[in-house]
């Protein structure tokens, strides 16, 4: 579904060029009403050659034209960011922030009778290959319409979830973080297949597509991931063996434990951001 409406992007990072590679693939904004801004030079051609987008120095012409504003910058100069910009802001304006760790009331805050709407989304890594898993949570002004765009903007790059503010640090815990825990598994696989006499370039192919082919089986067959690892099990044979070994090192306890301990990291740094709102 297209939208009416022009988009900028605060920032031009990897994130800002997955949103917008998914925005036009999509057809939901055309790239002659999206614009970015991005104070280093050479990003700012990449993303105009990439996508024939407007790529700008500084954000003084943009908020009078575009009523959708993406933050896309990192989380330590949102204050500033939004301390630059908050006299051009205005209760026409759908702000979206993906700055991890930043509260809406920091947010909500900083842009205090201003009237903007506002939503914080929790995006990962691999929406720059258009499979990110992305959660949102929108302020109390936000419409259900504005809501609904962020969803299909986030749609666009994978898939997204609407969920209340109080969740997004268990989000972070799992999906924001999940994507390294998945990395560190692939190079452990690749490791040992390289320890029992595989070549590098073989134990690879091999771990990435178990993976993907695992993946795929999950999503598609709708079986419980305790079926399917049944499934592969046979009694007295290879994988219980290796499986066991997993339990023995308290494989489970410890992917719940990394979780919980990103999610413990998400909150601290989130009251963090509050506590220093509050003396600003």
């Amino acid at each position: 579904m297209a939208v009416d409406e022009k988009i900028c992007f605060i920032g031009g990072g990897r994130m800002a060029e997955a949103l917008i590679k998914g925005i036009i693939q999509a057809g939901i904004i055309p790239a002659n009403h999206i614009s970015v801004v991005d104070p280093d030079p050479a990003r700012r051609h990449v993303l105009a050659d990439l996508f024939n987008v407007s790529a700008l120095e500084d954000a003084d012409t943009v908020w009078e034209e575009c009523k959708i504003i993406i933050l896309a910058v990192k989380p330590q100069i949102i204050p500033e960011v939004l301390e630059d910009y908050r006299n051009q802001v205005n209760k026409s304006h759908l702000i979206i922030s993906i700055a991890a760790g930043v509260p809406l009331a920091v947010l909500e805050g900083k842009l205090a009778g201003s009237g903007a709407r506002i939503i914080r989304v929790m995006p990962n890594t691999p929406a720059i290959v258009l499979e990110g898993a992305s959660a949102l949570s929108p302020s109390a002004r936000a419409t259900d319409e504005d809501v609904e765009l962020a969803k299909m903007i986030f749609d666009a790059v994978g898939k997204c979830v609407v969920l209340n503010e109080n969740n997004l640090d268990a989000v972070t815990g799992l999906s924001g973080s999940g994507p390294a825990y998945v990395f560190s598994f692939i190079e452990a696989l690749v490791d040992a297949g390289i320890k029992e006499g595989l070549t590098k370039p073989v134990a690879e192919t091999l771990v990435l597509q178990t993976i993907v082919g695992s993946v795929k089986l999950a999503m598609e067959s709708g079986e419980h991931p305790a079926q399917l690892r049944a499934m592969v099990t046979s009694p007295g044979g290879t994988t219980i063996a290796g499986l066991h070994e997993l339990e023995r090192a308290g494989f489970q306890g410890i992917v719940m434990d990394a979780v919980g301990k990103a999610t413990e990291r998400s909150r601290e740094l989130g009251s963090m951001s509050l506590s220093r709102k509050i003396i600003d």
